[in-house]
């Protein structure tokens, strides 16, 4: 039964179901196998023309007229009118703080050169410089030398010690000057001899003699022919004073001194 049958049954035949059966479909031829796809060869692009647009005119017939309507409704700047601002707050006057000041610089002296310095004057040796003093006349050239307080020194010309032993040698207190070196050190031969003409020396302590210092030996007598001198050197006059072996050892010397 066709298509068109059926409607115009199906119209007929209101409220009424008609059934048509459905006729078997054919089947299907089998399908030949497809070919190979070859692959379409590029294609070039196309460039399509741009096509021209026209905008609208927004009412105005004449585009001059758009334009007119834009310069009428433009105000120049100097035509505006000021905007109005809040009237300023009036300052209050702050105090001027003080400025520092720099000093003015003094002007620059000229530079003077240094003075040429003296040359160096050698260096004096602290045995030239060592003080001492004399008691007595020295009529024989004899010299004791001391290292005693000022006070003991000046009572030295009254010990009967050593009047004995100027008796006992053929002199006399008058004979021999008393000499008291007043530091540490030695006292300068040089000086010595420069004051006082000196011949026979005997050296009552340690230390007395620069020249002697290193050279002799206690209550051994030494010669110095270039200088005309004997010394011999004794121990401390207050210990010789009331040591009796100390005046065995000092009475040899002081004969080969100034009797030998």
């Amino acid at each position: 039964m066709s298509a068109e049958k059926l409607a115009f049954l199906q119209n007929f035949y209101t409220d009424v179901t008609l059934y048509v059966p459905s006729e078997p479909a054919p089947a299907p031829a089998p399908e030949a196998p497809l070919p190979a796809k070859v692959p379409d060869p590029p294609q070039k692009a196309v460039v399509k023309p741009v096509r021209e647009v026209q905008l609208p005119s927004r009412g105005y017939s004449n585009p001059s007229a758009g334009l007119e309507r834009l310069a009428s409704s433009y105000v120049h700047p100097q035509t505006m009118p000021e905007p109005a601002y809040p009237a300023a707050t009036p300052s209050v006057e702050q105090p001027a703080l003080p400025v520092a000041v720099a000093p003015i610089a003094a002007p620059l002296r000229p530079m003077v050169p240094p003075a040429t310095e003296p040359p160096a004057v050698p260096a004096v040796p602290p045995v030239m410089l060592t003080p001492f003093t004399t008691l007595g006349s020295n009529a024989a050239g004899v010299i004791f030398l001391f290292r005693l307080p000022q006070e003991q020194f000046l009572k030295l010309h009254r010990n009967v010690f050593l009047n004995k032993m100027l008796q006992a040698l053929g002199l006399v207190m008058a004979d021999v000057v008393l000499v008291n070196v007043e530091s540490d050190l030695p006292v300068a031969l040089v000086n010595l001899r420069r004051e006082l003409a000196a011949t026979h020396i005997v050296a009552f302590g340690k230390n007395l003699l620069d020249t002697t210092i290193r050279n002799t030996q206690i209550y051994e007598p030494v010669l110095f022919p270039s200088l005309n001198l004997s010394y011999l050197s004794s121990a401390t006059v207050d210990l010789v004073e009331y040591d009796v072996s100390l005046k065995k050892r000092l009475w040899p010397g002081l004969q080969r001194m100034f009797l030998g």
